[in-house]
């Protein structure tokens, strides 16, 4: 990498795009990292974004998580059956609805979820080390920026439940 002389902004040391290879190493390495650290928890990924979406967002119905996270619906009710056996989540009956069910986090599964994204962020600082500080926070806000751009809308679990399929070596 070289500086440009008059702004003194990093310039790409070889010509032309960057942008995927750049894009897809980060992402390899994010992906392991995530992996690892979440390896514990049922169902790997999965259940970390599974946990995260049930966390971070109003309660889902079974069908919509599922919807949602592009998990089969018969999968869903096994991934969800392991995890009320650890206590991560429970599912309840929906006041408006008695047929459906709304998967609800436990305060188990709240602290659970709140120690994996301490360790994803801190995955991420490692990551992105050879950075300076304020070029991580300057790089992450342009990432989320230009992922908005290009994809408005759109919702981010799902977005991260696709791309890990996509990274997973057959």
């Amino acid at each position: 990498m070289t500086t440009h002389e008059e702004t003194g902004t990093p310039t790409p040391s070889t010509p032309g795009s960057v942008l995927g290879w750049s894009l897809t190493v980060l992402l390899r390495e994010w992906s392991a990292r995530v992996e690892d650290i979440s390896r514990d928890l049922p169902h790997g990924v999965r259940g970390y974004q599974v946990l995260s979406a049930v966390v971070h967002d109003a309660p889902p119905t079974q069908a919509a998580l599922a919807a949602r996270l592009g998990i089969d619906r018969t999968v869903m009710t096994y991934l969800l059956d392991r995890f009320e056996g650890c206590d991560l989540l429970e599912r309840r009956q929906d006041p408006a609805d008695r047929r459906a069910r709304r998967i609800v986090p436990t305060e188990h599964g709240r602290r659970v979820l709140a120690d994996l994204d301490a360790r994803v962020a801190r995955a991420e600082e490692e990551l992105l080390a050879g950075l300076p500080a304020e070029d991580r926070r300057v790089l992450m806000a342009l990432l989320e920026h230009a992922a908005s751009g290009a994809a408005p809308g759109e919702d981010r679990c799902a977005a991260v439940a696709r791309s890990a399929a996509l990274t997973r070596e057959p």
